[in-house]
């Protein structure tokens, strides 16, 4: 059974009479990496915020490593970069980690060497963070979060500056950490099609609600181009689609209802197939889009079905 690092139950914050999250049911095992999907004010910062207890919930409960109380320890394990930490820019990159490391009780010096190495600012030297780019900044606000080696890491938007080779090597980072290393990552962020290259699980946030969990897996599956097909007689159209259609590549949901993933152009054809063997189409329809349509179908915003006249 998986470990659950974080879990909220009925989270809610209200300022005065607005109500920034509603009951929100969040959780997140072991080595995933959670993609936290919302538009600008959908509670995305306020969430992360009370995870890291840079603000607090109205009612609710947060467990952090299965704990629900004295969460300050628990928190100890997190490493984040929910804004922009407050860095000497009159200092080094290195010189900014040991105050970080001694701030933070962190024993040793070596653990700085190694975290730039890993967010590639090792060849930084002398440079002043005033003479930094944003992307570097960035990075630097990366090694801070990772200083201390954290078993739980929260990133509010982290490719923020970042050029395309950045990026990528941040993805190939956060994928290293978390099947190597077993650190569990929280990552907010509106590049869609970034978090659908790194994140093994998705929440959508909208208007201070949760409306989804989902994994990777179940939504590469659910945004694949498909024909969705329901009959009156699920083992006999089966069998047409086989034998006179010869189509190979389809699934059987436990609804009953038929995923077919090739001859997606073929519908007319399919249905009248279906018909001459006496089967009644109840339901056929193209379904799957882009992770950026799929979240404005789950809001109410798109038209994910394109439905087939029959």
């Amino acid at each position: 059974m998986s470990e659950i690092i974080c879990q909220t139950t009925e989270l809610c914050k209200s300022y005065k009479n607005s109500h920034v999250l509603q009951n929100i049911d969040l959780s997140i095992n072991r080595g995933e990496i959670y993609g936290l999907i919302g538009e600008n004010g959908a509670g995305k910062s306020t969430l992360i915020r009370i995870l890291t207890g840079l603000a607090f919930q109205s009612s609710g409960v947060v467990t952090l490593f299965g704990k629900t109380e004295n969460l300050r320890y628990e928190r100890a394990k997190i490493g984040c970069t929910v804004e922009m930490p407050a860095l000497y820019k009159d200092m080094t990159a290195k010189q900014n980690l040991e105050i970080q490391r001694v701030q933070r009780g962190i024993p040793g010096k070596k653990c700085i060497a190694k975290t730039l190495e890993l967010v590639g600012l090792d060849d930084t030297q002398k440079k002043k963070v005033n003479d930094f780019s944003l992307g570097m900044k960035q990075r630097l606000a990366l090694a801070v979060a990772l200083l201390g080696e954290p078993e739980f890491l929260i990133l509010d938007e982290p490719v923020n500056g970042l050029d395309p080779t950045g990026i990528i090597e941040l993805r190939e980072l956060l994928k290293r950490l978390a099947k190597e290393n077993h650190v569990t990552v929280l990552i907010s962020s509106h590049i869609l099609s970034e978090l659908n290259q790194l994140a093994t699980c998705y929440g959508f946030l909208h208007h201070g609600k949760l409306l989804k969990q989902i994994s990777a897996i179940e939504l590469n599956e659910e945004c694949r181009r498909h024909i969705r097909l329901k009959t009156d007689d699920t083992k006999k159209a089966v069998t047409v689609l086989e034998e006179q259609l010869n189509i190979k590549n389809f699934s059987v949901q436990p609804d009953n209802y038929i995923r077919v993933y090739e001859k997606l152009e073929e519908t007319h054809t399919i249905s009248k197939m279906l018909s001459s063997n006496g089967i009644v189409v109840e339901e056929l329809s193209v379904q799957g889009e882009a992770l950026e349509t799929y979240f404005e179908n789950l809001i109410g915003g798109g038209k994910h079905v394109e439905s087939v006249k029959i």
